[in-house]
């Protein structure tokens, strides 16, 4: 019977765990990707169209080479 709970209280968990790190991800780009041209753009709108997937690709693909590039 605690079964079906348990279950939904980790689903719950896990969106929440999303939706954090979607936040995360368009703050991190809205205050730390350089100004000029239309790169901070961009990557915003990845994030917000596609949601945690936009957040995980920027993750993985565009912070690691912005951290190399300007040292933030």
């Amino acid at each position: 019977m605690m079964t079906p709970l348990i279950v939904y209280a980790l689903f719950l968990l896990g969106a929440a765990a999303a939706v954090a790190f979607w936040v995360w991800m368009i703050i991190d780009c809205a205050t730390r990707e350089p100004v000029e041209g239309n790169e901070r753009l961009i990557w915003i709108l990845i994030i917000v169209l596609a949601h945690w997937i936009g957040a995980l690709i920027y993750y993985f693909v565009r912070r690691p080479k912005r951290i190399d590039l300007y040292g933030t």
